[in-house]
């Protein structure tokens, strides 16, 4: 039982102590801001940089392409790139909604295909990953880093054609990113077997839902040099010790 369980004249509230609460009643949680530990002109320049090509690979495809070659060369061959303006695509595969949705195309080239002529099923698995983290990079921007911790994947019919991811988080990402903090976010893929002609119809080839860890740079910098600070401790302490048994 909670102090203020206990006492009935305190007053209960729900607002979280890290939180402002507005004159109409809206919570407003307050951003959690995380310094980067000193370092030298070579670290800052690092920094910098990684920050750029983060930046960089989710704005356009060919900064996608350009990052994926350096640093994910499977995705790179793969293909896998945007649909439409930057993965916001002006309509559905279908053509009978409005609605933007942010989507990926896996191209129906020879590296994804199998021995019988349909998408490989791990093509399909792995660029689920991609697809979804360039979603979740996109949006966090490039002061985060995203890591896959869960990925369930549901194949409902052989892929004949090129595939396309469309990506809807469960969670406002925006309200999480906005907090500052580390999060864990869990989002929906549903992929389709793209239409080329005009009487074609959408095909469902599958579904995946992944969870995506999200936590900033600065905090996991904070992090390193904690750990190296308590380990140049213990060589210290112990360098003592054996200077004092000698």
């Amino acid at each position: 039982m909670t102090t203020a369980e206990a006492t009935q004249t305190e007053p209960h509230t729900d607002t979280p102590a890290d939180a402002a609460s507005t004159d109409s009643g809206v919570v407003i949680p307050q951003r959690v801001t995380f310094e980067d530990p000193p370092t030298n002109w070579w670290g800052k320049l690092v920094r910098w940089g990684e920050k750029k090509f983060s930046l960089w690979s989710t704005k356009d495809n060919l900064g996608h392409r350009v990052c994926s070659w350096i640093f994910l060369p499977l995705a790179y061959r793969s293909g896998i790139k945007f649909r439409g303006k930057a993965g916001y695509a002006d309509h559905s595969i279908a053509g009978d909604d409005t609605t933007e949705h942010f989507e990926c195309i896996l191209p129906f080239s020879r590296f994804n295909k199998n021995w019988y002529n349909a998408m490989a099923g791990a093509a399909l698995l792995a660029n689920s990953e991609v697809a979804g983290g360039m979603y979740i990079f996109k949006k966090a921007g490039g002061d985060y880093t995203v890591v896959c911790k869960e990925m369930h994947y549901s194949f409902r019919r052989p892929c004949v054609g090129p595939a396309v991811y469309r990506v809807e988080p469960r969670d406002d990402l925006d309200a999480l990113v906005a907090h500052g903090d580390e999060f864990n976010i869990t989002v929906d893929m549903t992929i389709f077997q793209a239409v080329v002609k005009k009487d074609e119809k959408q095909k469902k080839c599958g579904t995946c839902v992944a969870t995506f860890h999200v936590a900033p740079k600065a905090k996991f910098r904070q992090r390193q040099a904690k750990l190296a600070e308590r380990e140049k401790q213990a060589k210290a302490l112990e360098k003592q010790a054996k200077k004092d048994a000698a």
